[in-house]
């Protein structure tokens, strides 16, 4: 689920007028309107400088037809099926991922979307697959171990047996004390976590309540509105991911026969009952998807009571051996990234090039089948291409969907395809900025545009699982609050309520955000996401809700068509200054009687 991320910007004044059912006074509903009365076409302009309109028009017949087919006859879970069980997990470089691409290029064709085709963000790195991963323990007792390769570890040269070793490296300063004494050993890295009590529900949907508080704006202090918890936090990954890559290297050379990691646990206690969580912070290293920084020791993970069992006894001094088997395939070391892309071509002569993007990411984590994340939210988008086909809806701008890839990595699809149509800004090059993840590296400025950046009026993502749509983030767009809350008035039925002008992180729409772009994510039910299937071996089809799924893909459809079918794009932030972000957070020069000091090298 993405991060909520401190804004600065205030909520706008609430709108006068409120709505009742399906009744909203300051909008103007259309549904009497004849066919034949079409909104006059009306010239594209500079999208910074359109005026808004006051009060939207809102076509209750078309939001009639799009509910119809989305709730009555939707086909969002055939999409599920055919690409969670059909395809599987999809990890970034995998052949399966090869495949969905290819499956969701030739869907779009079949049901009708156009120039359906996949484009190249660049390259990513290793090509890898899990073909079997098993363990057990052989003394002092036999039992089964619960527990998966991490992604892109190497196998072992068939079933291994070794002693178990417990090893803790926090500092450079532990290195030392397991040199040469490692050799042959099965290794488990990482503490022995608390396993709480599941007391609090693994399950939950938005109160009232809490949809009311997230209206509120939360105002952080800090340094540009960071608070110092987060600020704590990222420098504490930081020292961490510096250290990974000598642990790795450690290990590799210190000729262990593999490492088994414990599981982390998720909210409310998710993390135990043989759930297990394999992803970015399971792996041993920063990169070990790159070429050159593969790790070359087998790495599992493990449910934390089989991590927990192995753990107890080591530390009580019983001599414990394992087996294990990791096999897996390297498919490649230089593969490159696609997102796939399709359109339903624009029919207003004077807005048919604007364009409206509706998508999700498309790459999983392999524990399960990637079903909430992201099945759910690439499966919607396809629908709502599938409803806007099946209703024959002529839009006046042109709607495109977007399927990214790398997401789970670094959000590299979005940014790729954002880079490549729309714009970008370089980013920081000073010697503690590289030791980050190109997409944690601050933006540095200033952007460079494309001709398309004007023609985008807005991106609509899902990427917080299968929950059903509660309402929308601005993302700090304060301009745009009003026009959505008239949108959801006739919603409100479906539990759709709640237009926020917090920002929230951690997916695609910040691609579009970062460049200055309308971008947004929904609100949704969290449902398990957080607790139970969020990159876990739970994550598979019978975590989908199929009634929520039928919500969101009606709920998105709806958005789409507006923002397709206004008159005027819609309204954007001031456009990002990232070069002069830096002095902007300067402090002022007003204490009295202060020395100035020499400028720093």
């Amino acid at each position: 689920m993405p991060v909520m991320l401190p804004t600065k910007l205030l909520r706008p004044i609430t709108i006068a007028c409120l709505s009742v059912a399906l009744a909203l006074p300051c909008a103007s509903f259309a549904a009497d309107k004849s066919k034949a009365e079409k909104a006059k076409p009306v010239a594209a302009t500079d999208p910074y400088a359109e005026v808004q309109p006051a009060t939207e028009t809102i076509d209750l017949a078309a939001y009639q037809r799009i509910r119809d087919e989305g709730l009555n006859h939707s086909h969002v879970m055939d999409f599920a099926v055919a690409l969670m069980d059909g395809i599987g997990p999809r990890l970034t470089g995998s052949p399966n991922l090869k495949k969905a691409n290819e499956w969701t290029r030739d869907t779009l064709t079949k049901i009708g979307a156009e120039n359906a085709h996949l484009e190249d963000w660049g390259e990513f790195g290793l090509g890898w697959q899990q073909l079997n991963t098993w363990a057990r323990m052989v003394t002092p007792d036999t039992a089964v171990l619960i527990l998966q390769a991490t992604p892109w570890s190497p196998s072992t040269p068939g079933p291994v047996t070794g002693d178990v070793a417990f090893v803790s490296i926090q500092t450079d300063k532990d290195f030392d004390q397991y040199k040469g004494k490692l050799a042959g050993k099965v290794v488990l890295f990482g503490a022995m976590r608390d396993v709480p009590p599941v007391e609090k529900a693994l399950f939950e949907r938005y109160t009232d309540k809490e949809l009311e508080d997230m209206t509120e704006i939360q105002i952080q202090g800090g340094v540009g509105g960071v608070p110092p918890a987060m600020q704590a936090a990222m420098q504490s990954r930081m020292e961490r991911m510096k250290l990974a890559d000598k642990i790795a290297q450690f290990f590799a050379d210190e000729r262990v026969a593999a490492i088994i990691e414990p599981s982390r646990d998720a909210r409310n206690g998710g993390g135990s009952g043989g759930t297990f969580f394999d992803d970015n912070g399971a792996t041993i290293g920063r990169t070990p998807y790159v070429a050159g920084k593969d790790i070359k020791v087998p790495v599992a993970v493990a449910a934390i009571e089989s991590y927990g069992r192995l753990y107890r006894l080591t530390q009580a001094h019983v001599p414990v051996t394992v087996e294990i088997d990791v096999e897996t395939k390297f498919t490649g070391e230089h593969e490159h990234g696609f997102d796939t892309v399709a359109e339903i071509p624009g029919t207003d002569p004077l807005l048919k090039d604007q364009i409206v993007m509706v998508g999700g990411h498309l790459d999983s984590w392999i524990a399960g089948t990637g079903a909430t994340d992201n099945g759910a939210g690439t499966v919607v988008a396809m629908e709502v291409i599938r409803i806007f086909k099946a209703l024959d809806i002529k839009p006046r701008r042109t709607i495109r969907i977007g399927l990214w890839t790398g997401e789970e990595q670094g959000i590299f699809g979005s940014k790729g395809y954002v880079t490549q149509h729309f714009g970008s800004a370089a980013t920081a090059t000073t010697p503690d900025q590289l030791q980050l993840p190109e997409f944690m590296r601050r933006a540095t400025g200033p952007l460079t545009l494309k001709p398309e950046h004007k023609l985008l009026s807005g991106y609509f993502n899902i990427d917080n699982g299968t929950g059903k749509v509660r309402g929308i983030y601005t993302q700090g767009n304060t301009a745009i609050a009003g026009i959505f809350e008239q949108w959801i008035a006739p919603l409100k039925d479906l539990g759709v309520t709640t237009v926020t002008n917090r920002n929230t992180g951690g997916t695609d729409h910040l691609s579009f955000d970062a460049v200055g772009l309308p971008g947004f994510q929904f609100i949704q039910d969290e449902m398990d996401y957080e607790t139970r299937t969020h990159h876990s071996n739970e994550d598979t089809v019978e975590r989908l809700s199929p009634a929520d799924l039928k919500q969101i893909a009606t709920v998105e459809a709806i958005f789409v068509y507006n923002t397709a079918m206004r008159d005027q794009m819609l309204p954007r932030k001031p456009l990002p200054q990232p070069d002069k972000e830096q002095d902007k957070r300067k402090p002022l020069d007003v204490m009295p009687g202060a020395v100035p000091q020499p400028a720093a090298n």
